[in-house]
């Protein structure tokens, strides 16, 4: 299911390291993989379907599919909230992200990562979402 007014999400703010920066001065483009990652993990908290609980279902997420796209460059002790929304589900969490300046308010950036499940016991992919993530959602 997608659904992009999706109730599930949630958000950080963050603000531009020093580290962060490649020699142009402006943050290095691998980096927001990792601003992605922490809204992620603010989102699934807010399930109570963090990764340890996705451990301890017996279930592992591993992204599978990534998309950025970069609109505007991030720069030194800039900041950021960077949203995460859960949009798709029933057969494999889809997350789409925006990154925006906390100032302006102005779109700096957006993507999404795509999650499937798989069963941690048998290694095999499930071609559904198991029971537990419907759980968490309060769907069942």
């Amino acid at each position: 299911m997608r659904n992009p007014q999706s109730r599930w999400r949630d958000s950080v703010t963050l603000e531009i390291p020093f580290r962060d920066l490649d020699p142009l001065d402006i943050c290095w483009h691998g980096h927001y993989v990792g601003y992605f990652e922490c809204a992620r993990n603010a989102l699934l908290r807010t399930i109570d379907y963090d990764y340890p609980e996705m451990r301890a279902s017996n279930y592992a997420w591993p992204v599978i599919e990534l998309y950025i796209r970069y609109a505007q460059p991030l720069r030194y002790r800039q900041r950021i909230e960077v949203e995460a929304i859960l949009t798709e589900w029933e057969n494999r969490l889809r997350i789409d992200y925006v990154i925006r300046d906390v100032e302006t308010g102005k779109r700096l950036t957006r993507g999404y990562t795509v999650q499937v499940a798989v069963d941690m016991r048998s290694g095999e992919m499930c071609l559904a979402s198991p029971a537990v993530l419907a759980e968490k959602l309060g769907m069942k």
